[in-house]
């Protein structure tokens, strides 16, 4: 039996494609149905831990060759179309385009949502808050760098929701417009990303001069601008600026990630694989620590973080950021936090939504 010719495994293929079609369609009218289903219903349309669990049912059935990664993002913009379907969705994003915060949007909420980049963090907290956007994207800590002070300070004020948390690698390229090293006079970047690329700078241009912009999109801008200029930017600014890579990969650590919290006006329902936050403040007496800790241990559940923060306007008091498994529904979370607020002067539940994978 002879092996098929170029042109007959181009047929199969294409008569592949047309079923994909179809059934691409086919879902289409599921899902709207589906959101026909869900008018008048409480429940929001998006949501997040569904997602989750498509993506990791799809993940367990692949048997490849198609790679697993490559499952998720075709499935993450065959969601994003399925979703605009239902209701157009309107996500603020720390911008300008380009940075890891449009990065995450991305991952999160796919390329057919509208996706608005905001000048601040405060601002994206009033774009959702005043409804002109149905979620924000924010980031709240970097593996190196600790935490986004402007990020949990604008929890004090908000009544907003964690509804989704997104991991992702920070990366960092150095590009240009030809992808030649040798014709870089001057980089320019984010002081932050200069810093996290010291090392490799110094062994490899350590006469050119390093220059701080605001951004790494910014620092992309001018690259695509000046051939003598290169910058130290993410893939994503490559792709909008339509420059080359001189090096990939270039920063100092590879092991460096940044968590970025999705923001909205309801906290979503338990998925199984859930985190909890809350925000608090404890009164100043003898053994507090360890009574503020005492619910948690004694339950058996597991804190994934703790941060405090100087109350502002009150000397050597402080506000606690908690991060633990669960949602707070579940009777051994909520039976904590209650323990908890009965020392506290005060105690927020700040959102339960699904853990990042």
């Amino acid at each position: 039996m002879t092996n098929p010719s170029l042109s007959e495994l181009r047929q199969q293929i294409d008569a592949i494609d047309d079923q994909i079609l179809v059934l691409l369609n086919r879902r289409a009218e599921l899902v709207i149905a589906v959101g026909k289903a869900k008018d008048g219903a409480s429940g929001d349309f998006y949501v997040p831990s569904r997602e989750q669990a498509i993506y990791a049912r799809l993940i367990a059935a692949n048997t490849g060759p198609f790679p697993e990664e490559g499952v998720r993002r075709v499935f993450r913009e065959i969601i994003s179309a399925s979703l605009s379907l239902e209701q157009p969705m309107k996500v603020a994003f720390l911008g300008p385009q380009g940075t890891f915060t449009h990065v995450a949007a991305m991952q999160q909420f796919g390329f057919s949502a509208q996706l608005v980049p905001i000048k601040s963090i405060p601002s994206i907290f009033d774009e959702v808050g005043r409804g002109r956007a149905n979620y924000g994207v924010v980031p709240v800590e970097n593996s190196n760098e600790g935490v986004v002070s402007h990020t949990l300070d604008m929890f004090m004020k908000s009544d907003l929701k964690i509804i989704a948390e997104v991991l992702i690698e920070v990366s960092h390229d150095l590009l240009n417009r030809t992808g030649r090293i040798e014709d870089i006079r001057k980089i320019v970047s984010h002081p932050q990303a200069l810093a996290q690329c010291r090392v490799w700078l110094e062994e490899n241009l350590p006469d050119v001069p390093l220059v701080d912009i605001g951004s790494t999109t910014q620092a992309a801008q001018q690259a695509a601008e000046d051939e003598g200029v290169a910058a130290i930017a993410s893939e994503a600014a490559a792709n909008l600026y339509g420059l080359r890579a001189v090096k990939h990969r270039i920063e100092d650590n590879p092991n460096n990630f940044t968590r970025f919290l999705v923001i909205g006006q309801q906290m979503p329902e338990p998925g199984g694989h859930d985190k909890t936050s809350i925000m608090f403040s404890v009164r100043d007496e003898p053994g507090i620590l360890y009574r503020m800790l005492e619910p948690f241990s004694k339950r058996g559940l597991n804190l994934s973080k703790i941060e405090s923060r100087p109350m502002k306007g009150r000397a050597w008091e402080y506000i606690f950021f908690l991060d633990m498994e669960g949602h707070i529904r579940d009777s051994e979370v909520d039976a904590a936090v209650e323990e908890l607020r009965g020392c506290c002067q005060f105690l927020k539940v700040l959102g339960s939504y699904p853990k990042a994978r």
